[in-house]
């Protein structure tokens, strides 16, 4: 009980800070963070490709027009405890008018709660540090918070990502308030089905997505992962069209 008291209150804390303006859209790694992480001393390797079918189609300040990019993340994970890795990604898009640019770079953090705490809920928590190209992002070094809630039952995930994110460089300072969340059903050993939501709730601009998701696993701990996305007006995506593989290096300990 007092692990528990002591982990609602540091989540309790980070609900402060979600009065904020509305943030810059994620383009390259779409996903809900799970609870899970790597074993100790694993290697992973994931890659995200997304296409934006619609969207912005001129220049926002520096940053450049959405409508027809695609972007990629290519993230290298490794297990340093059987509650804690490191990820680090590089980022890279196709854009229309400027041909292929280099995006930036993250370094992401990702604990979970062992089981052995037994909470109602599996909780964990990702830092990540974010630096980014003009043409990608507002500012150029982003600071990134994200609590994890899972619930698992028979055959059913429910994933609920609170994300917290603030500029470290340029005008805006503020925190900003991005909730995360999917719910999935296993059809098969293989076949799982979901829906993914994404959003920003600003105080004077708000979008939302919604995407239907189908993961394969292929054995091994391989595993394919499609969406389709489906963005309000505010969005700067508003149909994305998303892939993603992971796949295990070397044997698994």
């Amino acid at each position: 009980m007092p692990r528990l008291i002591a982990v609602l209150g540091v989540l309790g804390v980070l609900s402060g800070f979600a009065n904020a303006p509305l943030p810059a859209q994620e383009a390259f790694e779409i996903s809900v963070y799970p609870y899970a992480t790597a074993h100790r001393g694993e290697w992973e390797l994931e890659g995200h490709v997304n296409y934006a079918n619609r969207g912005t189609t001129a220049f926002v300040g520096s940053i450049a027009p959405r409508q027809g990019q695609v972007r990629f993340a290519g993230e290298l994970t490794r297990g340093l405890t059987d509650h804690w890795e490191m990820s680090a990604y590089l980022l890279a898009a196709q854009v229309p008018t400027l041909g292929a640019r280099y995006a930036g770079w993250r370094l992401r953090s990702r604990f979970r709660a062992p089981e052995e705490w037994r909470l109602p809920v599996n909780m964990g928590l990702s830092i990540e540090y974010e630096a980014t190209r003009p043409a990608f992002g507002e500012s150029p070094r982003t600071f990134e918070l994200t609590a994890i809630f899972e619930r698992r039952m028979a055959g059913v995930q429910l994933l609920f990502d609170p994300t917290f994110e603030r500029d470290l460089a340029g005008p805006e300072h503020e925190f900003e308030f991005e909730p995360k969340a999917r719910a999935s059903v296993d059809l098969s050993r293989t076949i799982t089905l979901g829906v993914e939501y994404y959003a920003s709730l600003g105080e004077l601009t708000r979008w939302h997505q919604f995407y239907p998701t189908a993961d394969i696993l292929l054995g091994d701990d391989r595993s394919l992962h499609f969406g389709v996305g489906f963005g309000t007006m505010s969005a700067g995506d508003r149909l994305v069209f998303k892939a993603a593989f992971e796949m295990p290096l070397g044997e698994k300990h």
